[in-house]
């Protein structure tokens, strides 16, 4: 069993078969095979497995021991690639049925729908995860597909302020229908137009993955794309919470009459009103067990902590009586793409929405590959580097096209599964492999498709409202890279105040246009505004591009903010160049040989700045 122990980067000719080793024949290949399965060394190795499930609890002795590293290219045992593909699959689960759940409901889907988005979802992170993984040049050009890295992709948390906005604007101009006495009906024309839009506006993507990785972060750098990825996981912490509290439909309202004055509805096993302390505390308990998953939990366990808090949540809620199973015994047994289809069309307002969404998992993706490269130990720069960004990058925007055309939303690189890597210590493909096995099995069973969308509200919410706050986390990350000046903290606050002010108060730009003619055109363009205008992390996306090219750079002198409050350091500073400073730092500042007076009220504010 080839691996590789504590090694630097590690980057050589890109090949899917082991480097160095010569052509083999087809009969070698089959031999290689055989022995991969029918002997000790092929099947399980000599890797510890006891470090994957040792928990770390206060009374146990830590080990010292670390686990071998597995590289890129080495060979590893087939039960441990399968061990931790399913480690990998399942750190994903959560992340990719969460968006069609949500917007499935937003399209008041019946349960069928959902079940289907949901077992479609899957199956497409698979295929769509294998490309990634595979990597392969474009026929007779310097260009590829793919990363060749455990770059894994699963469904984009950026589409969901986008599809619920457009969903709610397309029922209110009334391309999606109401009953008579106003009841939203499932609506398969917006849930397609969502579909074809966005496939269309992939190809902004993909025409930009040809571009050179530097010119590309010079254009969209952390200062634009960190305050858009925070917008994000803010307003998206907010279906979590209603979700939390027992529901974001109709129920929330509490209603006085009708089928939903309980949550999720009247005739639902153990409904409740919306906010009641027992869909708070389900909520609570998923909370509690992630966050003791990840003090106490075993390696493989620390990796899976938000499925384990799910599964937990899940048992309390069917002892208790919150399961309807009626839904899961009416599920058919498997289940594929295209079960289920929707008329697909393009859908004006959405434009620029998905363009600004496009941008931002273009970045996200080379953010999460270079992620991938480090814990993967290989090359952060070079020709190869490169390219391998490029083939993300293509490959991601050919992956959100094929998502649409498969009939789920777009797809971007997860960056959980980087966590995965480092906490198993293993790079290689095999594991990538069977990850995307394992998800392209789930999605087929359909009835497990089925118990996931019969998971009550309350216990979804509590899992979701961590994921979302982490997407918001990920972004203050990405902030943080960027040197503190008074230009970045201008583009920062003028970007952030519009896009915060929209997420607050979401129905700020509704009344601006009034036009009520019979030219469609002209009232589409007016709804592309008002979606933008209302879409926090959009507006704040466009604004801050636009910023950050007009504003001129600062001086090379100009002193980077300090956001740790370094007094000390500014008192060395001020007297290397013959400056006092009266009080602790905070009193009056007097310039050696001038007649300059400084109030140090202004220097503490600008360090807490």
């Amino acid at each position: 069993m080839a691996v590789t122990i504590d090694q630097g980067p590690m980057d050589g000719p890109d090949q899917i078969t082991p480097e160095q080793s010569p052509k083999r024949s087809i009969g070698e290949k089959f031999q290689a095979f055989g022995r991969a399965f029918t002997t000790k060394e092929g099947l399980i190795g000599s890797y510890d497995y006891g470090f994957l499930f040792k928990p770390n609890l206060p009374f146990m002795k830590k080990s010292t021991r670390r686990a071998p590293f597995f590289g890129l290219q080495d060979r590893m045992p087939v039960v441990l690639a399968l061990l931790l593909g399913f480690q990998h699959a399942l750190a994903m689960l959560a992340g990719v049925i969460t968006p069609p759940i949500i917007i499935g409901a937003s399209a008041n889907f019946a349960t069928n729908q959902t079940q289907y988005l949901v077992s479609t979802s899957l199956i497409v992170c698979g295929i769509l995860s294998a490309v990634q993984i595979t990597r392969f040049q474009i026929y007779k050009t310097p260009y590829y597909i793919g990363t060749g890295l455990i770059s894994v992709v699963g469904t984009s948390f950026a589409i969901i302020p986008i599809a619920t906005k457009g969903l709610s604007q397309m029922y209110a101009n009334g391309m999606c229908p109401t009953s008579a006495n106003g009841t939203k009906l499932p609506c398969p024309e917006g849930y397609g137009a969502i579909l074809g839009t966005a496939s269309l506006c992939a190809l902004l993507e993909i025409g930009l993955s040809f571009m050179k990785p530097t010119l590309l972060k010079k254009l969209f750098p952390p200062i634009v794309t960190g305050p858009t990825v925070t917008l994000i996981g803010i307003h998206l912490i907010e279906s979590g919470f209603a979700g939390w509290a027992g529901g974001s439909g109709n129920c929330m309202g509490r209603p006085k009459t009708g089928n939903y004055q309980l949550c999720p509805s009247n005739a639902a096993p153990h409904a409740l009103l919306w906010g009641s302390a027992e869909f708070i505390g389900l909520g609570f308990l998923v909370f509690l067990t992630i966050i003791l998953l990840e003090r106490f939990g075993a390696p493989i366990m620390k990796s899976l902590s938000v499925v384990g808090g799910l599964l937990i949540g899940c048992i309390v809620a069917a002892a208790c009586g919150y399961f309807d199973r009626s839904s899961i015994d009416k599920a058919p047994v498997a289940s594929f793409i295209w079960v289920h289809t929707f008329p697909l069309s393009v859908y004006g307002p959405l434009i620029l929405p998905l363009l600004a969404v496009y941008l931002i998992l273009m970045m996200e993706a080379i953010g999460d590959i270079t992620a991938t490269c480090d814990v993967s130990r290989l090359q952060v720069d070079g020709k190869l580097f490169d390219s391998r960004i490029q083939g993300g990058v293509l490959a991601d925007g050919l992956n959100g096209m094929l998502a649409g055309l498969c009939t789920i939303t777009p797809m971007s690189t997860f960056a959980q599964n980087n966590g995965v890597i480092a906490l198993t210590r293993c790079a290689n493909r095999k594991a990538g492999y069977a990850a995307c096995f394992f998800l392209i099995v789930m999605g087929v069973f359909s009835k497990f498709a089925a118990a996931l969308t019969a998971i009550p509200a309350s216990v979804l919410g509590g899992m979701t409202t961590f994921l979302f706050a982490s997407v918001a986390v990920s972004g203050i990350r990405i902030i943080s890279t960027v040197p503190f000046t008074r230009r970045t903290r201008f583009v920062l606050t003028a970007s952030m105040s519009v896009g915060l002010g929209a997420i607050l108060v979401p129905n700020w730009f509704d009344y601006v246009f009034t036009y009520t003619g019979d030219n469609k055109a002209k009232a589409g363009f007016f709804d592309a505004i008002a979606l933008v205008m209302e879409t926090g992390f959009a507006v704040t996306a466009f604004l801050a591009v636009i910023l950050n090219l007009i504003l001129p750079d600062e001086e090379a002198s100009e002193e980077t903010e300090s956001l740790a409050g370094d007094i000390a350091d500014r008192e060395r500073e001020y007297a290397e160049n013959g400056l006092t400073v009266g009080g602790e730092g905070y009193g009056e500042k007097t310039v050696t040989g001038a007649n300059t007076r400084a109030s140090a009220s202004t220097e503490g504010a600008e360090l807490k700045a």
